[in-house]
């Protein structure tokens, strides 16, 4: 696709594609690379608080594959996964980048589109494998917006941003301090809706705890039960079980009802209820 005036993202845009997935194809790995990586990402869904040393020692009792401290680093750095547990100050923050507080930590999040939350995930596939990135509703649980990519540039971000915004808009969105939502470009985008930023704080392990709960949920119900042979499978795939997640699953944290029953209930509330009066302006000066 291209055009001498039109940018790719205009072009999308008004054929109502995902930038994103234009760019579906696996990343060229060995098998051997693509075993190791797998086994890593099914050791770290089941125990995210798995650092490097305790993963090769893993790898080795578990998985037979005798791997080198030094690999397992790269490949864990590589594939955007790091320990939940506090732990000292061992990665290089983009300095141009600006860092946000977490507003949520003693937050009472109480109806849809109060917060939303967002993170990145890896995706083994056939052969190669591809990034997963999701937007979801943290009251209700709804999955609002997702994108795939073979890298981990903000370019599928944004993509998930735009068409969760075409849905509504919240009053916070929250993530992690990843180079993909600290860039100008998508920090921008939430300022320009008049949305607080909010990200976790650094060696804080569950300030975003919701999106883990749903990394743990999509792999163990979709995507360790398939094997994909290309980026269209599992956009297609995923496209499924998306829709079957937020409209056919029960939550027994919902009160066994769907995410979509809760969302909608929540905003429909929300519609009706009487708007707030404002403050006087000596209620104001008294608080201030």
């Amino acid at each position: 696709m291209s055009h001498s005036t039109l940018s790719i993202r205009r072009q999308c845009e008004l054929l109502g594609v995902n930038r994103s997935r234009l760019y579906y194809a696996a990343v060229p790995i060995s098998e051997g690379t693509q075993s190791v990586m797998n086994a890593i990402d099914e050791e770290f869904t089941a125990h995210p608080f798995t650092g490097v040393k305790r993963m090769a020692e893993v790898l080795r009792r578990t998985y037979g594959l005798v791997i080198n401290v030094k690999r397992v680093r790269r490949l864990m750095r590589e594939m955007g996964l790091m320990a939940v547990y506090p732990k000292p100050r061992t990665t290089q923050a983009v300095i141009e980048h600006a860092k946000y507080p977490c507003l949520i930590r003693r937050l009472r999040i109480d109806h849809a589109d109060q917060v939303w939350c967002s993170d990145i995930t890896y995706i083994r596939m056939l052969r190669g494998f591809m990034y997963l990135v999701a937007i979801m509703d943290y009251f209700s649980r709804y999955v609002l917006s997702w994108s795939v990519s073979n890298t981990l540039e903000s370019l599928f971000c944004l993509d998930a941003l735009d068409e969760a915004l075409r849905i509504s808009t919240p009053e916070i969105f929250h993530s992690d301090q990843g180079k993909q939502y600290t860039c100008g470009d998508f920090t921008d985008e939430l300022k320009r809706h008049e949305i607080a930023i909010s990200m976790s704080g650094r060696g804080r392990c569950f300030d975003n705890i919701l999106q883990e709960r749903l990394w743990r949920t999509v792999k163990y119900e979709e995507v360790y039960l398939n094997e994909y042979e290309g980026g269209h499978h599992l956009i297609r795939s995923l496209g499924t079980y998306y829709d079957y997640y937020n409209k056919r699953r029960p939550h027994m944290s919902l009160g066994y009802r769907t995410p979509a029953e809760v969302y909608e209930q929540s905003r429909r509330s929300l519609r009706s209820a009487p708007a707030t009066p404002p403050l006087r302006e000596a209620t104001v000066l008294q608080q201030a």
